[in-house]
């Protein structure tokens, strides 16, 4: 695999790798003008937060590929257009300002929620590359009603619909290992009124029969919620063996928290994606310790991504969510070599050689810091491991971590291949 680590480390393979990059000079040294990077991110709304380690993470990616000589003598420029408040009218007309603006051949976004994957149909109409961290099942389900349309959308980790079987499984382990006995499998689902959420929340309740556990409260809030009593009030009324909560803005699951524990349940409390985030911890304190989540995307704290975490902190502050800002600088890695493969980026409304681009995105096997990003070619998302592959080197990693001491960064506890940790019943119900 040609991946991040041959381009830095000083060995034989650096100068095919750097080659690609810088190389070819003498077909290209007239040409060293910039490549206009594009990205439409969420600067400021609700989630303001991750869209600064969104710019933070291309920030980054691109300072180090323009260090090494850009791609193919061409240095990478980084525009940015906010999308606020996410919706598919403001995220598809910032694309569309990049393209015509600075002819971007390529859009690297975070997650913009609430768009219909209707960035997609821009990518298609003009002929770019486009990455995204939506994480959802219908980009994959669109990009199946016309492959060739949709060529260039690619969505860089797996689709949502995975944590549900994903979760089910964990818990199950849990259980079969001997760490966690509950009276009853039983589970209570609160999810919000966002795409994300919901598809979700309802994977786990389709399939949770089918792992032997039994689904006591669907229940749906608003977007966004930090009014948690009517929904306690439920829970306190029949505990479950775990609450699911699939709502994820970092601040709302915080408050979930502080009003949960005066009155706690003898409940596992997962939640998705918010406590990755260092609102949650900073907002919650004691209240979040023993929370499990899981993410199928985020920088781990292995050594091959220590000199990433590292420098991720040195540039922008000791709080700063490498977690977040990991998507965004894999993503921006696996184009570069890739357009580098290709002979060139291209430019919008040249399919010729935005299709080669393509093709060698869905080639290269990549393994980042969050692991390894292997395009599914059914529906152009990261293969989930292990839902999706039993093969730890084809897929990006379904993570389970937990807040155990506020001092530190949560505890990766699974899959095992890549856990640092093991899994310990949270204080509220010692």
């Amino acid at each position: 695999m040609l991946n991040r680590r041959s381009m830095l480390m000083g060995t034989a393979a650096l100068g095919s790798a750097a080659s690609l990059l810088s190389g070819a000079k003498a077909a290209h040294a007239a040409d060293t003008s910039p490549i206009a990077i594009g990205a439409v991110l969420p600067m400021t709304g609700a989630a303001a937060a991750d869209g600064t380690e969104f710019e933070n993470g291309l920030k980054m990616a691109i300072e180090e590929i323009n260090a090494m000589g850009g791609v193919l003598g061409r240095p990478l420029e980084l525009h940015v257009e906010d999308s606020s408040a996410m919706n598919a009218e403001i995220v598809s007309q910032g694309m569309q300002r990049l393209i015509d603006k600075y002819e971007t051949p390529v859009i690297v976004n975070g997650y913009n929620f609430g768009t219909g994957m209707i960035e997609m149909d821009v990518a298609a109409d003009n002929d770019i590359i486009f990455i995204h961290y939506n994480t959802l099942i219908s980009h994959n389900t669109k990009f199946k009603t016309d492959p060739d349309r949709y060529y260039g959308s690619f969505q860089g980790d797996p689709p949502e619909y995975y944590y549900g079987p994903g979760l089910l499984t964990y818990l199950n382990g849990l259980i079969d290992s001997g760490q966690w006995a509950p009276e009853k499998k039983t589970i209570a689902l609160v999810t919000s009124s966002a795409e994300y959420s919901i598809v979700i929340a309802n994977a786990v309740r389709d399939q949770a029969k089918d792992y032997g556990w039994d689904v006591t409260l669907y229940e749906t809030v608003g977007f966004p919620n930090n009014q948690w009593g009517p929904t306690l009030a439920k829970l306190r009324q029949d505990p479950p063996a775990v609450i699911a909560v699939t709502h994820f803005l970092p601040q709302d699951l915080a408050a979930f928290m502080t009003q949960f524990i005066p009155q706690p349940t003898k409940s596992l409390i997962y939640m998705q994606y918010g406590p990755s985030l260092p609102a949650f911890k900073e907002i919650g304190g004691a209240a979040v310790e023993g929370v499990l989540y899981s993410t199928v995307v985020g920088c781990l704290p292995d050594d091959y991504s220590e000199a990433f975490r590292t420098t991720y902190r040195e540039k922008f502050g000791a709080n700063a969510s490498y977690l977040t800002g990991s998507q965004t600088y894999d993503g921006l890695w696996k184009w570069a070599l890739s357009a580098a493969i290709a002979g060139g980026p291209g430019a919008p409304y040249d399919k010729a050689q935005m299709k080669k681009v393509a093709a060698a995105m869905n080639m290269l096997v990549y393994r980042g810091v969050n692991g390894i990003c292997n395009f599914d070619p059914d529906g152009q998302s990261a293969i989930c491991y292990p839902a999706q592959t039993s093969d730890a080197s084809l897929g990006m990693p379904h993570q389970f971590l937990q807040h155990q001491d506020l001092t530190t960064d949560p505890v990766l506890i699974s899959p095992p291949a890549y856990a640092k940790g093991s899994f310990k019943l949270p204080p509220w119900m010692s």
